[in-house]
């Protein structure tokens, strides 16, 4: 049970049907998962952890609101490490590697005619954790996981503009034609893209 309550609230935060700073009610949140208080309780105390929520005493819960410059910072970091993830990627990939996410990206399509938020958000993670895999470097793997995770709020933020689905489809398919290639400054070029055009829709965003 404090499994499924820790999902299922961290879901509603990270996908914003939770808003940013919004209060919870412990008692409300109980209901709405047809759980017990004391795993909803448990779950947000984790959550606290990771800095989702604020636990404040005789006060309440608070999603945590978004911080632009908290995301550029992590935008910042991610730049640098997911450059290189690509061009170890390219270098160390298989091609089974590569047609697993060209695989990826070609389940895109309908679910932008549909806006279909959640699975593009389910995507996106599975196309980074792919390139991340083909990189052969744990560390670094999980070092973007994290990176992906924290900024997942933001992403589906960002989001709320069609045109930025459609671009996220089309950079996705550079980065693996690139790969494909073995053609690394073409690849590093394409996620230098990739990243600064989500900083440049988060800055539009909030």
């Amino acid at each position: 049970m404090r499994e499924m309550a820790y999902t299922e609230i961290k879901r509603r935060i990270i996908s914003c049907e939770f808003r940013p700073g919004e209060p919870l009610n412990e008692a409300q949140v109980a209901t709405m998962l047809g759980l017990g208080r004391t795993p909803v309780h448990q779950a947000l105390h984790r959550l606290e952890v990771e800095g989702l929520v604020s636990i404040m005493p005789r006060k309440g819960v608070l999603v945590t609101p978004l911080s632009l410059n908290e995301v550029l910072d992590m935008i910042e970091v991610r730049a640098t490490n997911e450059v290189l993830c690509a061009t170890l990627a390219c270098e160390r990939g298989h091609d089974s590697d590569f047609k697993a996410m060209r695989d990826i990206v070609d389940r895109s399509p309908p679910l932008i005619a549909g806006r279909d938020i959640p699975a593009l958000a389910s995507l996106d993670l599975k196309f980074h954790t792919a390139m991340s895999a083909a990189s052969r470097n744990r560390v670094l793997a999980e070092l973007l996981r994290g990176l992906h995770e924290k900024q997942a709020r933001f992403w589906f933020l960002s989001l709320s503009d069609p045109q930025h689905l459609e671009n996220v489809y089309q950079e996705h398919l550079e980065i693996v034609d690139a790969l494909e290639r073995r053609d690394v400054p073409a690849v590093r070029e394409a996620v230098r893209t990739h990243i600064d055009e989500f900083r440049k829709n988060i800055i539009r965003t909030l």
